[in-house]
């Protein structure tokens, strides 16, 4: 069952299961893992409700057609334990709905752009940070029952 207000209109259109767990085995802290669509790619994505836009790993960014040229430069972010140089882009993100309809936001991405000898750290795939991506709309996550609803925030207005 999806989530409504007092008043009857739905603070959720859509939910989906997530899974609860380290995003590697050489971590401990479990994170919010959701099946995304990024364009017309399916990936795995977890929430980082204290960061920033949505990170991609490098190995992602020839499948998202974006050319790193047409970015907008910005100042280099620190991810982990290292600091990446990139552009920021706007991409098509789609959280797939198993209950409710899917949802589209077209939130920033942070492309990055690794330096010769410089690896991306593995334990990082897709990134949904609060600035920039999930700022875009409603959510709610249900540890209850490992659920994430979420809506569109126009549906609000």
């Amino acid at each position: 069952m999806l989530l409504r207000f007092t008043d009857g209109e739905p603070f959720a259109t859509g939910a989906v299961p997530y899974v609860y767990r380290p995003v590697t085995d050489r971590e401990s802290s479990p994170r919010v893992i959701l099946d995304v669509r990024l364009g017309k790619i399916e990936t795995s994505a977890f929430l980082d409700t204290g960061g920033v836009y949505l990170f991609c790993s490098p190995e992602l960014v020839p499948s998202l057609d974006l050319d790193p040229r047409d970015g907008i430069p910005t100042q280099p972010l620190q991810l982990g334990r290292g600091r990446y140089e990139g552009v920021l882009h706007r991409i098509r993100l789609t959280i797939i709905a198993e209950e409710g309809d899917d949802l589209s936001i077209e939130p920033t991405v942070f492309i990055p752009r690794l330096e010769p000898g410089q690896e991306w750290p593995d334990e990082f795939p897709c990134i949904l940070g609060m600035q920039g991506c999930l700022e875009r709309l409603r959510f709610a996550i249900d540890p209850n029952d490992d659920t994430f609803y979420f809506g569109d925030l126009a549906q609000a207005d």
